[in-house]
């Protein structure tokens, strides 16, 4: 212990002496240690922490798949989801929910929702209880004119009902009715967990409701709407689980041909669920943070390596002394440690801003809540203890070992440095050239594939739009007409408004993330054996295709008279005709689609009649292929729409004007979601936008640390060989030649690193960026862009130390000697 405090104390000291060195070597530890830890924080926030439900390893995502149509997967049909639960032998139980929009008008203004109904064993399987009241019985979910009942957020509970204990039992006005509340969750109860389907996050939801749905479902197996959720039984694999639901739904594609054909199940980890579509990105990014705590290293230890020769004589005395091999390395060490320790203490704090800064920049809500705590803490400190160690072992061993005569005999000028000092500094430059080019190389390619989305053309125009959500609920809406009803008058309200081009109306708007498909038939024309047909169904109004300016190819748009007691019409996107009715005309054909909403308006699936068929719409995302696609007049379809106004000006301008025509018509009808298009769009490139911006930080970081240490190398390399150029100098070289000299020394370095740069970016690139849909994998225009981008600031980086050699005088140099 005295010997480590002594190596302590004298390891301070040594520091202090040299500030410029002591400044330089932490703040690029601190960069390299800060943004490590930023990146572990979210990725052990998001990644490691366990979801806070019991047992969460076995809850698993139950979604259906067609295997003749690439296993995508979908929500599944009640009835399927009413057999997997009642025939299966490898769960504890399963739930099905649907997450809904809701309005509440109890006590303060009015205020938009998002509401689950859920099956009544929901809470039981995920195993948590509630802070208060009780959750669902199972006769709570029973349909009929029964009381409702409702279970509470703890945050709705404390921001709309101001925490009050007595909320048990009190019945609050809701969707135009008046459930009683029975329950509120604890603080961190969140159902269900927000993952990423499609182009969007499940919302997070304020209240559950009981799932109230006949006993004896068998209708409707067409129309996917429900999540499914299953508890394994203890024991029981996923493999195992995946096997056994699939010979359920096998003797359900016997028994239901026409809808379950081809039908499987395809089981997902809950917390694989949630985690798995931005898994890839926090490991990448942990990759490049990774790489440039490498770079870091590297400079310093090319510090450390210039800073032992300016030592040799300290070191050759010490060891003269009879100070051991040993004993030098570990006071080496103790400085390397020291220098890194400070590197942590000041990465620490740029890690807690770095954090804050990544909550702030990224849009997903799963990061808000990371925090520098447990994991990151203990993180910090190994990767500090870790970094002093790597970056102080090859300098301390290539000091500990002086030749002491030639050392002690050296005049102040000093002698070579070593051939093997040298030669490892010039490794380190080359492996941080290296490494700074993949990064630089993966943030170019990240570039070029958000220019690449931001070029495609979605199918409709995104300017002078803006969109809204109302939703429609209470007792006078019950029957479908007056649905209708408030939708016509509401979109010619808003007609009448200043500012307003043209308005329309649909169900599900494009880069909402939102989706229904459905199965459907054509007239007179049975299908072939296993062959599904399954399209995108879209109620939309007569005006919509005009607001969003999606082309008509051919045959008419809806209009007014086509009501519901009007023959059923529809409109089809190209795609669809093409798969459908290729080398033919579709219009006039007719086409049955199995909708739930058909069956509770009509009874039955109606013959529509295509009326004309549409351009493509690329919905989910702009890098998602578009779909086979089925429009329907809402007048015949009245369900939940989203309002669309194309306006003359700034469409956010004529938001006030919109809400207050909605509560002029009906005040407890609420608006939500509030958007232009172009904000839609930028939305669905958020995530790629965050990513691209990270990865283009951490890169640019990369290239200014590698930059640094070209310029330190060749600068130390000056001052070494001041002796030499000198005498080249009164010889009659010229500057020019003393120019090339130096930069070519540097350049070669820099050429070599490019070249192994660049063979490791082609494979990592391949790999790593082949799990992002939309990023080029080789693109020889951004690695040539790239390789000379590094090729000037290196040039930049050799020419000054080299500009400074022109300037040595001979006759001073000389009379050193």
């Amino acid at each position: 212990m005295d010997a480590l405090l002594q190596d302590l104390r004298y390891g301070v000291q040594t520091l202090l002496k040299n500030p410029g060195f002591t400044v330089v070597a932490v703040l690029a530890l601190a960069l390299g240690i800060g943004a490590n830890t930023a990146i572990f924080s979210v990725l052990s926030s998001i990644l490691l922490r366990p979801l806070p439900y019991q047992n969460p390893d076995q809850l698993v995502m139950v979604w259906e798949v067609n295997v003749k149509r690439g296993g995508n997967t979908v929500t599944a049909s009640y009835p399927n989801f009413a057999d997997w639960r009642d025939q299966n032998k490898a769960f504890d139980g399963m739930a099905a929910y649907v997450t809904v929009g809701a309005n509440i008008t109890e006590g303060a203004d009015p205020e938009p929702l998002t509401g689950a109904a859920a099956s009544a064993n929901v809470f039981d399987l995920l195993g948590v209880k509630p802070a208060l009241g009780r959750t669902f019985l199972p006769e709570d979910a029973v349909p009929g004119p029964g009381e409702t009942v409702v279970v509470l957020s703890h945050g709705l509970w404390q921001r709309r009902f101001g925490a009050d204990p007595n909320i048990i039992g009190r019945v609050v006005r809701m969707n135009g009715s008046s459930p009683t509340v029975v329950g509120v969750m604890p603080p961190d109860f969140q159902f269900p967990p927000q993952f990423r389907r499609g182009n969007s996050l499940q919302p997070k939801v304020d209240v559950w409701a009981p799932l109230r749905m006949p006993a004896n479902v068998t209708e409707g197996r067409g129309s996917h709407a429900f999540n499914v959720i299953g508890r394994l039984k203890p024991g029981v694999t996923l493999g195992q689980a995946q096997a056994d639901l699939d010979n359920v739904a096998m003797r359900l594609e016997q028994e239901y041909p026409n809808s379950n054909k081809d039908g499987r199940t395809k089981l997902i980890g809950l917390h694989q669920q949630v985690v798995g579509d931005i898994r890839p990105i926090l490991l990448i990014l942990f990759g490049a943070v990774f790489f440039v705590l490498l770079i870091a290293c590297a400079n310093v230890a090319n510090l450390l390596l210039a800073r032992s020769s300016a030592r040799r004589k300290e070191i050759a005395v010490r060891a003269a002394l009879g100070a051991s091999r040993m004993r030098i390395v570990r006071q080496l060490i103790t400085e390397s440690v020291l220098l890194s320790g400070l590197g942590g203490a000041l990465g620490l704090l740029l890690a807690y801003a770095g954090v804050k800064l990544l909550v702030t920049l990224s849009s997903d809500p799963r990061l808000a809540n990371v925090g520098i705590y447990g994991w990151p803490l203990a993180f910090t400190l190994l990767v500090s203890l870790l970094t002093g160690l790597i970056f102080g072992l090859a300098p301390a061993l290539q000091a500990s070992k002086p030749d002491l005569n030639e050392t002690l005999k050296e005049s102040s000028r000093g002698a070579s440095t070593g051939i093997s000092r040298n030669r490892l500094r010039s490794v380190l430059v080359v492996a941080e050239v290296s490494l700074a080019l993949v990064l630089l190389l993966g943030a170019g390619l990240m570039l070029r594939g958000f220019m690449r989305l931001q070029d495609i053309n979605p199918g409709f125009n995104t300017e002078n739009v803006l969109t809204m959500g109302v939703s429609i609920t209470g007792q006078q809406y019950a029957e479908s007409h007056r649905v209708s009803a408030f939708y016509q008058e509401l979109i010619e309200r808003v007609k009448a408004l200043p500012g307003a081009e043209a308005v329309g109306a649909v169900n599900v708007l494009p880069l909402s993330g939102g989706s229904f498909s459905n199965s459907f038939n054509i007239d007179g024309r049975p299908k072939a054996p296993g062959e599904i047909r399954v399209a995108d169904y879209r109620a939309a109004s007569p005006d919509y295709f005009r607001v969003m300016d999606i082309p008509l190819i051919k045959g008419r748009a809806f209009s007014d008279r086509d009501g519901k007691d009007a023959p059923g019409v529809a409109v089809i996107n190209d795609t669809l005709a093409r798969r459908y009715f290729p080398n033919e005309d579709p219009l006039g054909k007719r086409v049955f689609v199995d909708t739930g909403v058909e069956m509770a308006v009509y009874g039955k699936a109606i013959p529509r009649e295509i009326i004309g068929v549409v351009g493509d719409v690329r919905h989910a995302s702009l890098d998602a292929q578009p779909k086979p696609e089925i429009y329907v007049p809402f007048l015949q379809n009245p369900q939940g729409m989203t309002l669309v106004v194309r306006t003359k000006s700034e469409p956010g301008q004529m938001s006030a004007s919109v809400r207050n025509a909605v509560a002029a018509l009906d005040k407890d009808q609420l608006v939500y979601r509030v958007k232009t298009m172009d904000q839609l769009r930028a939305d669905s490139l958020a995530q790629w936008h965050f990513f691209m911006l990270l990865l283009g930080v951490f890169a640019v970081a990369a290239l200014i640390l590698a930059i640094v240490g070209v310029y330190g190398v060749i600068s130390y390399s000056v001052s070494q060989r001041r002796h030499e150029l000198g005498i080249r100098l009164a010889l009659g070289a010229g500057a020019s030649d003393i120019l090339r000299l130096v930069i070519r020394q540097g350049m070669v370095l820099v050429l070599l690193g490019i070249g192994i740069g660049l063979v490791a970016a082609i494979a990592l690139n391949r790999v790593i960026f082949s799990v992002l849909a939309g990023i080029p994998t080789t693109d020889p225009v951004t690695y040539a862009a790239v390789s000379l981008l590094l090729i000037a600031v290196a040039m930049v980086a050799c020419f000054l130390p080299a500009h400074r050699a022109t300037k040595i005088d001979p006759i001073t140099t000389l009379r050193e000697e």
